[in-house]
C-alpha cells in the first residue's frame, strides 16, 4: 500500500504532465485571482499546487516532499481517519496563497503555480521535529535544519521585497508558518520537544 506522500507525488506528476500537454487544462488549473474573484473558481486555490512550470520545478518540489513527507507523515496519520497528512498538505497549499490572492485579486497579470506552499509546510514541520538534522543545500552543502530555516525565512523576505522574480516567496513563508502552527496545534508536545532539541544540539 502506497504511503500518502508517494500518492501525492504520483498525482502531482500526472497532473503536471497532462497540463504541459494541454494548454487549456494548464490555464484552468493555474492560480489566477481574477478568475476566482469574478467567476468563483475557488478550486484554483488547490489545483495550482498540482501543476508546475517545468520539469526542474516539479523535480525540486517532489524531491523535497519525498524525503521530508515520509519522515513526518506518521505524525498526522492518527487524524481524520488516517488522512490527516493529506488534509494538512492541501490546506497548506490553500493557506499559502491567501495573502497573494488578497493582494492580487483584481490583477489580470498575476499567475502562480506549484506545490511550494505545501512542501514548505512539510519542511518546516520536519524542522520542528529535528532542528539539528543535517539538510543539504542544493543537494550538496550540509547545513543544520534550524539554520536552514532561519536563512530560508530571511532570504524569502528579502527576495519578496526586492521583487523582479517569478517565484512567489511569500507563499513559501506562509506555507512554512502554517506547517509550524498546525503541527503544534495538533501535537502540542512537539513544542517542548523542539525547545529541548534546540538546546541540545547534536552534530
Amino acid at each position: 500500500m502506497l504511503n500518502h506522500t508517494t500518492l501525492i507525488i504520483i498525482i502531482t506528476v500526472i497532473i503536471s504532465l497532462l497540463a504541459w500537454q494541454n494548454k487549456a487544462l494548464f490555464n484552468r488549473l493555474i492560480f489566477y485571482p481574477p478568475a476566482i474573484t469574478t467567476k468563483g473558481q475557488w478550486d484554483r486555490f488547490v489545483t495550482h499546487g498540482f501543476i508546475h512550470a517545468d520539469s526542474m520545478h516539479l523535480l525540486f518540489n517532489m524531491f523535497t516532499l519525498y524525503f521530508f513527507g515520509r519522515a513526518i507523515e506518521g505524525l498526522y496519520r492518527q487524524f481524520l481517519f488516517g488522512y490527516g497528512f493529506v488534509v494538512f498538505y492541501v490546506i497548506a497549499i490553500i493557506i499559502a496563497m491567501i495573502p497573494s490572492y488578497l493582494k492580487n485579486k483584481n490583477n489580470a497579470s498575476y499567475l502562480s503555480l506549484g506545490a511550494s506552499g505545501g512542501v514548505s509546510a512539510v519542511l518546516f514541520a520536519f524542522i520542528l521535529l529535528a532542528p539539528w538534522e543535517t539538510l543539504y543545500l542544493f543537494a550538496i552543502v550540509p547545513i543544520p535544519a534550524i539554520l536552514f530555516a532561519v536563512a530560508y525565512v530571511a532570504y524569502s523576505i528579502y527576495a519578496d521585497r526586492r521583487g523582479g522574480s517569478n517565484i512567489n516567496h511569500m507563499a513559501h513563508l506562509w506555507g512554512g508558518a502554517f506547517g509550524i502552527i498546525a503541527t503544534i496545534a495538533l501535537q502540542p508536545s512537539v513544542l517542548p520537544h523542539f525547545i529541548n532539541a534546540l538546546l541540545s544540539p547534536s552534530f
